[in-house]
Formats: structure tokens, C-alpha cells, sequence
């Protein structure tokens, strides 16, 4: 496997990036929502459509899954901590059983590798439960997006959802991305929705309750700045990590690269040794944690868990 450094922008103040008039002040209405929230879409749109402002889209798409799984533990009751749930999917060996908390994320990560037009693959991560309902929850969420725009779209999806099952939260966030990427016409989709979401929103909204949807649609726009500011982050961190690659001179370090430029935490004892995962290219255990540590000194990633064995690092802030 071959290293091809992606050629972007050498300043990352020319990625695109939000207007200061969308994040000077709350939304108070549904109007100045759907108006701010258009603007900061059309820059998210940018950013991750046009491949020469070289963003990490699978890096990207990872951290966001990691903290979708952490917002809907919330959502669920059982307040995992994102440390938690990101060991027990990375540190779990292979073929053991990861736990909720792993199994959570691992939905996150599969639900970020989704086609918006695949239909059949939404319905199988969902699961036989729900499946034949995302259809039906998919085609109200689009047409309310058509007529009242993305975020609209959203909450229409959620209030379907969590309607018939006020325990499935994490299928009425999945929804809810999956609408929000076909209305902005995206491959794949982004999880985004659930950053901000409180179970005390979700209620109100399929109560019904006055506000409701102004208050989701309202955290599901922080959710969207915040991942145009994740995306630009991401993007200069993997610049500098692509600026150093030629410094290192372990064998495979350009496929350890590009496996940083992908995952949001890389488990050396199992991801780089002993085989670069996804390659055929080996590594020793004492030449990967060496690599980690290579990195780390060179500034361009960090270790992740603050403990000394069981180590996991990543470019990820």
C-alpha cells in the first residue's frame, strides 16, 4: 500500500469557515434558525464536498460517531463516559463481545459509513424491529425537508420515531442524519444530530409541547457549527501530520499514516501490530509503540488515555 499525501490549502484560513453573524447571537425563531442554519450548512457543504480542501471524511466521520455514542448513552440512561465507550470498542479483542458501550459505538461508525440512498442497509442496522418503518419515517422526514428545510426535516424524522418507541433514540438520531445528508445531497452520511440532543427536548417534542421543535432544531444548529470547527481542526491536524510523514523512517510509516488520517484512535498492540490494519505491510509491537511515540514528539498526535499501558493515540482533539 502507497501513501499519497492529499494536496490542500497551505493556510487553513482559506478552508471555508461560519460568518460571524451565524454564531453571534441565539436563534429566537424558526425563521432565524432556518436562515442561519442554511448559511452554516452551505459552509459545511464545502467543506466536505470538495476534495481539495483535503478534510479527513472517514477521520471526521469516526469522532463524530464516537461522540454521537456518547450523546445517546446519555439519552439512554446509562452515561458512559466517551473514555469508556472508546476503550471498550477499541481494546476489546477481536471476536469477544465489546458491551453495550462498544456495541453503541460500533453502530456510530457503521451508521457513518451509510449511503443516504441505501435503503436496505439503513433497515439492517436499525434492525428487523424497525425495519419495516424506515421507509415510511424516511419519506415524512424528506418531504418536511422539502417543504420547511433540512432541520425541519429532522425533527419531523425524531418526532415519527420516538413516537412509536420513545426508547429508540439512537434509531430516530440515525434517522435524522440520514435526512439531513439526502436533503444536502451527501453520499454518506454525517452523525450529527444527537451532539446536543437532552432526553428532556425529545420528550417535549412528541408531547408536543410549545417550543419543542424550535429547541431541537435550535441544538441540532450547535451541532452543525461545531462540526464545520471539528472539520477545519481536523483538516490542519492532518496537514501537520502529513508534513511530518517523510521524517519517519519506520517501515510502513506511510500506511500507519494514512490510518491515522482515517481513525480517530489507533490501539498500536492491535492496529499497527502486528499488521497495519487493512494492510499486509507488518510491524512489530516495539516498533509501533515507538511510532506512536514518534508522533506524539513530533506534535502531530497525542496519546489519548493518560495511562501507560493499553495506550491509544489519535490526531483527534
Amino acid at each position: 500500500m502507497t501513501y499519497q499525501p492529499t494536496a490542500i490549502d497551505d493556510n487553513s484560513n482559506n478552508l471555508p469557515k461560519l460568518p460571524g453573524w451565524v454564531t453571534s447571537r441565539r436563534a429566537q425563531s424558526l425563521d432565524t434558525v432556518a436562515f442561519r442554519s442554511g448559511a452554516a450548512l452551505a459552509v459545511l457543504d464545502q467543506l466536505i464536498s470538495d476534495e481539495r480542501h483535503g478534510v479527513p471524511l472517514k477521520l471526521l466521520a469516526n469522532r463524530l460517531g464516537l461522540s454521537a455514542a456518547t450523546a445517546t448513552s446519555k439519552l439512554e440512561g446509562r452515561m458512559a463516559r466517551e473514555a469508556d465507550i472508546r476503550d471498550a470498542y477499541h481494546l476489546t479483542p477481536r471476536g469477544e463481545a465489546r458491551g453495550p458501550d462498544g456495541d453503541l459505538l460500533a453502530f456510530w461508525r457503521d451508521g457513518g459509513r451509510l449511503r443516504t440512498n441505501g435503503i436496505g442497509e439503513i433497515a439492517d442496522l436499525v434492525g428487523a424491529e424497525f425495519a419495516d418503518d424506515v421507509g415510511v419515517w424516511l419519506d415524512a422526514g424528506m418531504e418536511r425537508a422539502r417543504t420547511h428545510g433540512p432541520l425541519a426535516g429532522c425533527v419531523a424524522v425524531l418526532r415519527a420515531v420516538l413516537k412509536t418507541d420513545d426508547r429508540a433514540e439512537r434509531i430516530a438520531c440515525l434517522l435524522s442524519d440520514v435526512v439531513l445528508a439526502s436533503a444536502l445531497n451527501w453520499k454518506q452520511m454525517l452523525p450529527i444530530s444527537a451532539q446536543h440532543l437532552t432526553k428532556t427536548a425529545l420528550r417535549d417534542l412528541t408531547a408536543e409541547r410549545q417550543g419543542a421543535e424550535l429547541a431541537i432544531q435550535v441544538r441540532i444548529l450547535e451541532s452543525i457549527e461545531e462540526t464545520i470547527r471539528l472539520a477545519r481542526d481536523l483538516t490542519s491536524r492532518g496537514e501537520a501530520l502529513r508534513t511530518v510523514a517523510p521524517k519517519l523512517r519506520a517501515k510502513g510509516s506511510a500506511a500507519a499514516v494514512a490510518l491515522f488520517l482515517t481513525e480517530d484512535a489507533v490501539a498500536p498492540a492491535s492496529m499497527l501490530s502486528p499488521r497495519i490494519h487493512g494492510t499486509s505491510i507488518a510491524m512489530t509491537s516495539r516498533a509501533a509503540r515507538r511510532f506512536c511515540d514518534r508522533l506524539v514528539e513530533l506534535g502531530v498526535a497525542r496519546e489519548l488515555t493518560g495511562r501507560t499501558t493499553f495506550r491509544l493515540y489519535g490526531i483527534a482533539p
